[in-house]
């Protein structure tokens, strides 16, 4: 039986963005339209600072997310195409120069100066991974985490700390059924919305029908489509996430965490460290403590 977790972890939407690959001999993820690849193909001096400025969602580094109070990293896996290597990259938009092992590594010599701190590790949106390449990270991760794997059981955060266990693997793809180290995929709500009324009206209408059972997380991330892009063309993502922070992070502080209905669990954001966004999401945690015994 899987732990569910009714506290309200702080999240990092595309946690490791603030590498992104600026070598314009890097090209755009496959994910992105076939016609912006054209564009970065042919205009690149042109259309690259737009994807860069949109692409970016973290400015810390990871080891800077987790001082801030960052417990869910939001880790998005590629194999850059024509790589005659085997070294996997994050993406968004564009390749991270970092790699997987490197990142995982950093996280690992977080974690042994922390020894009473857990994470979620949520890797998704494989891109380019054959199955050797998902092997191969496997044993990567296993490597780099030994023993503080926390395998799929009920645990408390007592039992946690007794155990030494620190890591929590999340993984999407349907491998994850077959390894007792790996946890299932974790919902993330995802509104695709660009202005916050929007996105907060998405989420009031999901906390009618009731939060999943187990992890799950509200991304306050928001979405700019082609149009706002084309209309804003002075702005960044930076500029559209702290427009709009006052509005959302007031809607965050009178949400409660927990297992009832309309609670939330994991909240994760852009731009972590900005705008009292932490603050306001390990505060929640507060309303915890004030339930009746």
């Amino acid at each position: 039986m899987i732990m569910c977790i009714i506290s309200s972890p702080l999240g990092s939407h595309n946690a490791i963005t603030y590498c992104l690959d600026m070598n314009d001999r890097s090209p755009v993820d496959l994910t992105q339209p076939d016609m912006l690849q054209k564009l970065d193909k042919y205009m690149k001096p042109l259309i690259r600072p737009f994807v860069y400025k949109w692409a970016i969602t973290q400015e810390y580094t990871i080891k800077q997310q987790l001082d801030c109070g960052v417990r869910y990293c939001d880790l998005r896996i590629a194999h850059r195409p024509n790589d005659s290597s085997t070294d996997l990259y994050f993406y968004h938009g564009v390749y991270t120069t970092l790699t997987v092992e490197t990142v995982l590594m950093e996280i690992r010599e977080w974690l042994d100066a922390h020894p009473k701190e857990v994470v979620i590790l949520s890797f998704s949106h494989f891109l380019g991974l054959s199955q050797e390449l998902h092997t191969l990270l496997l044993t990567t991760i296993r490597n780099i985490f030994t023993s503080k794997l926390c395998p799929k059981t009920v645990l408390t955060l007592r039992n946690l700390w007794a155990l030494g266990y620190q890591v929590m693997v999340s993984y999407e793809h349907n491998i994850a059924s077959c390894h007792s180290d790996l946890w299932p995929h974790i919902p993330y709500w995802w509104a695709n919305k660009c202005k916050a009324e929007a996105l907060i009206e998405d989420f009031e209408h999901r906390k009618q029908h009731g939060r999943p059972g187990g992890f799950f997380v509200t991304g306050m991330n928001l979405t700019e489509d082609l149009k706002y892009i084309c209309t804003h063309p002075t702005e960044s993502l930076k500029d559209l996430v702290m427009s709009t922070y006052p509005t959302l992070l007031s809607w965050v502080k009178e949400q409660t965490p927990g297992s009832k209905v309309g609670s939330f669990n994991i909240i994760a954001g852009d731009f972590i460290a900005e705008s009292q966004f932490v603050l306001t999401v390990v505060t929640l945690n507060e309303k915890l403590l004030k339930w009746p015994s």
